[in-house]
């Protein structure tokens, strides 16, 4: 088919989904690195010495209540020092901030804090605690498991930029396939959680990729999304189906790829991947 490349709107990638581009590159936003420089903590043994710090005893910080308790499904290196986005409901404040975990060890379990940035003149600098709930909600989304994404198209230098894009935003594992008589053994050994395919390639073309699938046990479940210049954006836009499944128009849009990626799958959260 015809080579068509990727629509990569004028502004930067970073403000392709840019609630979901926000948790994953935190630095892609313009105000992320003042953010994080002033949300990380200051005392440098954070980073020499994270044992010795972990067994401070948290009277010794000057605390006047006892932060909660937790139990971590993950190991404490494995959170320590992420930068996450959280809600500090009980510092009464409703809006999302960014902050890096520290987790401090006790003898009956972990407390877990984040500083964060709050107001602007002047930006004030504190610290929340995470109960039970919340640092279940977190550590969740830390071991969330990447999407799996299989692209079928004969051009293979649109699929490797497709793959790119895509796994720049930190949410997808794309595997390209080029050869139409190879895919549905590529989404047999893959697995994937969403196809993207092209419709007319030379041998076999995308309807008959598709009739494969469908009549597999183990991928029928499987979303797929046809990539085709056959189509105009405002027809997918308005819902077009083409034997059943979503179509996408070629070039692609990226924006409008994530978003189709993401309201295909089940459970998806389209909150989080956002159609700007």
């Amino acid at each position: 088919c015809a080579k068509s490349w990727p629509i990569i709107p004028n502004h930067t990638l970073s403000t392709i989904s840019l609630p979901l581009l926000n948790r994953t590159f935190p630095e892609a936003h313009p105000g992320a690195a003042r953010r994080q420089n002033l949300a990380k903590p200051q005392n440098p043994a954070h980073h020499q010495n994270r044992a010795k710090l972990r067994n401070h005893n948290a009277n010794a910080r000057g605390m006047t209540h006892r932060p909660p308790t937790v139990n971590l499904s993950m190991s404490p290196d494995q959170i320590d020092g992420c930068t996450v986005a959280f809600k500090p409901v009980r510092d009464g404040i409703d809006s999302e901030v960014s902050g890096v975990l520290e987790v401090i060890e006790e003898a009956d379990g972990f407390h877990v804090n984040a500083s964060y940035i709050a107001g602007q003149d002047p930006p004030q600098s504190h610290v929340y605690w995470f109960d039970q709930s919340e640092i279940d909600t977190i550590t969740r989304s830390l071991a969330k498991e990447k999407r799996r994404v299989l692209i079928v198209d004969d051009d293979a230098d649109s699929t490797h930029l497709v793959k790119i894009l895509l796994e720049k935003t930190g949410n997808y594992v794309v595997l390209e396939e080029n050869d139409p008589d190879k895919a549905h053994q590529s989404a047999r050994n893959f697995k994937p959680d969403a196809i993207l395919l092209d419709i007319m390639m030379p041998k076999t073309d995308g309807g008959d990729v598709a009739a494969q699938i469908e009549a597999d046990p183990e991928l029928r479940s499987t979303p797929i999304i046809f990539l085709t210049a056959l189509v105009t954006e405002p027809e997918t836009r308005a819902g077009l189906r083409i034997e059943g499944h979503r179509s996408l128009a070629k070039p692609i849009n990226i924006p409008e790829l994530i978003h189709g990626i993401e309201e295909s799958l089940p459970s998806a959260g389209v909150s989080e991947s956002s159609h700007e």
